[in-house]
């Protein structure tokens, strides 16, 4: 696989698209998140003939919104849901390892003995982490990609996390885990892959009615219709899921992050975690990011009614973040210091339990009624055994000749950024290089597509504006360089 055969562009698309109306394919996958781009990649890897359509834009939905966190599974283990612990221990073992070790870092993750945390809770959460260690091992993760958990000394999480606040602190509990470079580029690296393997990768190719042997699709720039036909189907459309099979529950759960200036949180080298007042099992995040920025996050609502095309935070969950974070710090951040703040939903399968945080984080593989399969459920870090498991029962439903899945020991492409020296924004560090990349090789079309999915500028308000003029000009002629 080479660099030219993995770029995803307009000029590759509109090949693409003339071919996919014209093929046979043996997989149509609908959906471009990271449960679609990772199916798309799977099969793609076993020989067969891919087609990847998305209403929008690679990783528009839930795959944007994560912590950006690929982890082994604290709070599945302190829930007692072991087998979906062992599960994320194995896959993010895979993706540091193997997968994709240049996309993502260990992140140490401190527990504070602060006088916000009890002591239950630092117990559990020092158990929670030692049995976490025991998942790594298990797994065979060496300690050279994520560190044993250690004790703390108060001076070493004072420095770890200087916004601390120091009066009542006895230390902490340090452990790591993986973070991702970004959530969104692990969609588009995932896609590019498959596309170096033959897949077509189409965005805005909405899917208006499925079947067992294809689907009825508009092109939305345009507004054309044509019928795309397949051997096999695969629905992973993550919380629009319900709506292509009627017969799968989804409730969605808005999980809502906060941004904020490392420098109000004296610019931590390490995530703070902080449980829930009461809990033992659920946390707020505190995770160094990139730009100089910190999101801290999640919340974990019911979200029921009509699916909305993107999910907005509430001032309730932001006070709620807010006030989480407070607890251990020496000076309150206020809501005046919070730069921006993002929702997305996931995809949880309805079980019918009284709280969505209770719901399972298993996946669900189904087929559906009118012969398709449907992928709901599971996680970000999981993504690569929920796509093997969708791929598995349309080949063996469907009678698809496809070899043994390899995406376990599959590398995904590297990023290389052309070295253009232009600053585009000195706050962010945006170049024009990474802006044209993004349309040359990450299949972006729109301003939009680069500041808020292919690079993370969007997430504060203030950063796309001062962006966005420079930014459009450089897409547009970029994309016109290519077309």
């Amino acid at each position: 696989m080479n660099g030219a055969s993995s770029a995803l562009n307009v000029a590759r698309r509109r090949i693409d698209l003339a071919l996919a109306a014209d093929e046979h394919a043996d997989v149509l996958v609908v959906g471009g998140g990271i449960t679609g781009a990772g199916v798309a990649l799977d099969a793609a890897s076993r020989g067969l003939r891919v087609t990847l359509i998305e209403a929008d834009d690679l990783a528009f939905g839930t795959s944007r919104f994560s912590s950006k966190l690929v982890h082994g599974g604290l709070r599945y283990l302190a829930t007692g849901d072991i087998a979906t612990a062992k599960e994320s221990a194995h896959e993010r073992h895979l993706l540091m390892t193997t997968i994709a070790p240049h996309l993502i870092r260990p992140l140490g993750q401190l527990l504070p003995f602060s006088h916000g945390v009890t002591l239950r809770q630092r117990a559990a959460g020092a158990v929670g982490m030692a049995l976490g260690d025991l998942l790594r091992m298990r797994a065979h993760t060496p300690r050279s990609v994520l560190p044993a958990p250690v004790l703390v000394s108060a001076r070493t999480a004072a420095r770890l996390a200087p916004a601390l606040d120091p009066h009542g602190l006895r230390g902490g509990v340090l452990s790591y885990d993986g973070q991702l470079v970004d959530d969104a580029r692990l969609v588009a690296t995932v896609a590019r892959t498959a596309a170096g393997l033959g897949a077509r990768i189409l965005t805005r190719v909405r899917a208006v009615v499925l079947r067992a042997d294809g689907a009825t699709v508009e092109e939305t720039t345009t507004g054309e219709r044509f019928d795309i036909r397949a051997r096999a189907v695969i629905n992973a459309t993550g919380v629009w899921a319900g709506t292509l099979d009627q017969a799968i529950g989804v409730r969605p759960s808005r999980g809502t992050h906060i941004v904020l200036d490392a420098a109000d949180l004296g610019t931590p080298s390490t995530a703070l975690t902080i449980p829930h007042e009461g809990s033992i099992s659920r946390y707020v995040f505190a995770l160094p990011q990139a730009y100089g920025r910190v999101i801290v996050g999640l919340t974990d609502e019911d979200s029921p009614g009509a699916v909305p095309r993107v999910a907005q935070p509430t001032e309730p969950e932001i006070d709620f973040l807010l006030r989480s974070l407070n607890r251990v710090t020496a000076a309150p951040i206020g809501r005046d210091q919070v730069r921006g703040a993002f929702a997305g939903l996931r995809p949880l399968v309805d079980s019918g339990t009284d709280s969505s945080s209770d719901v399972s984080r298993r996946h669900l593989v189904a087929m559906s009624e009118a012969g398709f399969v449907t992928v709901l459920g599971g996680k970000l870090t999981t993504y690569r055994r929920m796509a093997e498991d969708a791929v598995d029962l349309a080949a063996r439903t469907r009678g698809l000749q496809a070899a043994s899945s390899r995406t376990a020991s599959l590398r995904l492409v590297d990023r290389v950024i052309p070295s253009s020296p232009e600053l585009l924004d000195e706050t962010t560090g945006l170049t024009a290089g990474e802006v044209e990349y993004a349309v040359r090789v990450e299949g972006a079309m729109t301003v939009d597509d680069v500041l808020d999915r292919r690079t993370r500028v969007g997430l504060v308000d203030a950063d796309r504006e001062r962006c966005r003029g420079a930014v459009e000009t450089l897409v547009a002629r970029t994309v016109a360089d290519l077309v």
